[in-house]
């Protein structure tokens, strides 16, 4: 693929199974894509398709305008972007952080960008490393607007769709932190349904046709409850919060029959018993958010 004159370079940070897709990504679209990351070795295949390998750290952000870090954590990152060399080279260019953390640690590092004239953007990828580079990704950013237009033509080259959250720097890995947690609830809500049938004589293969046709029944459920929410309605008209409380009594009964933990069900059957017992057991499940939200 033949370098574009008309996007600017990008280095890339990290080359963890995300940032080697990032890299293959720019260097598709044709970007003059510098890349480095701690354990060497990783940047072979890349340096084959065009990528341009750098010494260090130091070396890599001061290739390009703009720069792209994904780690591990923002432990990670920020061991790399606070080392002195590099924090010297990048004064005065641009830090895309796509590595994953909680809001707080994103407003700590953009107070450290400010403060050592780093321009600074935070954001997240909520889609796996396949999607990258297709119509099907989806990327989250917050921070200044302008910085994020003038950066706009090359995160493009990712592919996908890219939403801009507003100014607040943390935004971003608050949406994140948000839709990784609804994803891990689910994803060990199924792990656990599976010991269940399994311990009960069902296969996780007999299961999984059935087990689509409630997620199935889920999205139209998230966009009422977030309006419930939103509203402090809270409407258990369809399903009062109760009979939760009776299903959850049941899943917990016939988990534990069979030896199986069902601490993250008995969790949630208790915050459901709290809602009834503050005379709210006539409302739907998304009470919850209330009690969860009490300081």
């Amino acid at each position: 693929m033949p370098v574009s004159t008309d996007l600017p370079a990008v280095t890339v940070l990290g080359l963890g199974p995300m940032g080697r897709a990032l890299t293959h990504a720019f260097l598709e679209a044709g970007l003059r894509t510098t890349v480095w990351n701690r354990t060497p070795g990783r940047d072979r295949a890349l340096l084959e398709r065009g990528a341009v390998g750098a010494a260090s750290a130091a070396e890599a952000v001061a290739a390009s305008p703009l720069t792209v870090v994904c780690v591990v954590n923002y432990d990670a990152a920020d061991a790399i972007l606070r080392n002195a060399p590099v924090s010297d080279a990048l004064k005065g260019r641009t830090v895309v952080n796509l590595t994953a953390d909680t809001p707080n640690r994103a407003r700590e590092t953009a107070s450290w960008a400010e403060a050592h004239g780093v321009r600074y953007l935070d954001g997240a990828i909520m889609t796996p490393t396949t999607t990258i580079g297709t119509p099907a990704a989806v990327f989250l950013h917050s921070g200044p607007e302008d910085l994020y237009r003038e950066h706009r033509p090359a995160l493009d080259s990712l592919g996908g769709t890219h939403t801009h959250l507003g100014e607040d720097i943390g935004r971003a890995a608050a949406y994140d932190i948000a839709l990784l947690d609804l994803f891990w609830t689910a994803t060990a809500g199924y792990a656990h349904a599976l010991a269940v049938a399994r311990a009960e004589g069902v296969s996780a293969r007999e299961l999984a046709p059935f087990a689509q046709g409630i997620a199935a029944i889920l999205p139209p459920l998230i966009a009422e409850w977030a309006d419930d929410v939103d509203a402090g309605t809270f409407s258990g008209e369809g399903n009062p919060i109760t009979s939760a409380v009776s299903s959850m009594a049941h899943i917990v009964q016939a988990s534990e029959s069979h030896g199986i933990d069902a601490g993250v069900m008995r969790a949630a059957e208790g915050q459901a018993r709290r809602v009834v017992g503050l005379g709210h057991g006539t409302d739907g499940f998304m009470r919850v958010t209330e009690l969860l939200g009490r300081r």
